[in-house]
């Protein structure tokens, strides 16, 4: 079945998430751009506090690095900090570059330690038809699909239904764990549920007026999680 990730920004609305029912608790600062990162003091506090709610099971906790460039020793200086909060997974955007090889040859280092990391690929940008198979023999966890630019626009606008499923396919081929997002609201959810991916991601469609930078709905958790 797929699973729900909820990103938040502090306790209290990792709290909100986990009391609907999140599978994933996912830390970023939308107020930074598409993976902005908060800063590792309050990531420490929401792994620390996910961590002890031992009444809804094991939930994940993942952050994001920023939206960094794709420099290799940048990328790995925001790892190996963020590593340090035992935050189970990592994510790393993978903006418009003209060498990923770089960043994933460095980061091999990292998974071989087992972290677990994941790409964070955006619809709006074409990348390298070999970049799937680079991607898992770097030993990254998995791939998620999102978007770049917060304007509104979701996966539906640059994929066909079939190129979505083949892209799903790629990476289940793989044995990568496939995460869906990017401006995903409770309409979405039929379509996006045809994929299968591993899990949907969701901030702006959970929040107030739909708008990423204000606070969490309760309701509009519930609902989700209801469909899914």
């Amino acid at each position: 079945m797929t699973q729900l990730l909820i990103s938040v920004t502090n306790v209290a609305e990792a709290q909100i998430a986990l009391e609907h029912g999140a599978d994933f608790i996912d830390l970023k600062d939308p107020s930074k751009g598409a993976l902005g990162a908060l800063p590792l003091i309050t990531i420490h506090e929401v792994v620390a506090y996910v961590n002890n709610q031992n009444q809804y099971g094991k939930r994940l906790t993942s952050a994001t690095i920023g939206d960094l460039p794709m420099q290799p020793e940048l990328i790995l200086e925001h790892v190996v900090a963020l590593a340090k909060t035992k935050v189970d997974i990592i994510k790393i955007g993978f903006f418009e570059a003209t060498d990923y090889q770089s960043c994933l040859d460095v980061l091999k280092t990292i998974t071989q330690n087992g972290v677990k990391l994941i790409a964070v690929l955006f619809a709006e940008y074409q990348y390298p038809a070999s970049l799937i198979n680079a991607i898992k023999a770097a030993g990254f966890y998995g791939v998620m699909l999102d978007t770049a630019h917060k304007n509104g626009a979701t996966f539906l606008d640059y994929f066909s239904e079939n190129a979505m499923q083949a892209f799903a396919e790629r990476v289940n081929t793989q044995g990568l764990l496939f995460g869906l997002a990017g401006s995903l609201t409770l309409q979405h959810v039929a379509v996006a549920k045809k994929i299968n991916p591993t899990y949907m991601g969701f901030r702006g469609g959970v929040c107030a007026q739909n708008q990423r930078n204000l606070s969490l709905s309760s309701e509009k958790i519930k609902a989700i999680r209801k469909l899914m």
